[in-house]
């Protein structure tokens, strides 16, 4: 039995935690994430996301990084 819960990094409440499951993007994408070390396997922990599709903060390896809402919104995260 399968009990992970998988939501995207736009759905994640401010102070919610969980570890990177995958991408859903292209390679550009996918590269700008890789370089700012948000790659499958590491935990993320959503800080702060702005109204109406602004920005999503995020904290990586002790580091905050903000990224645009449709990046967010294809970062697939489990919370289990």
């Amino acid at each position: 039995m399968d009990d992970r819960r998988l939501t995207t990094l736009a759905r994640m409440q401010p102070g919610e935690s969980g570890v990177v499951a995958q991408f859903r993007g292209g390679r550009g994408k996918a590269k700008r994430l890789n370089a700012l070390g948000i790659v499958p396997g590491k935990r993320v922990t959503k800080v702060s996301s702005m109204l109406m599709r602004g920005p999503v903060t995020i904290e990586v390896d002790r580091v905050q990084v903000a990224i645009g809402f449709g990046m967010a919104n294809r970062l697939i995260v489990d919370l289990g």
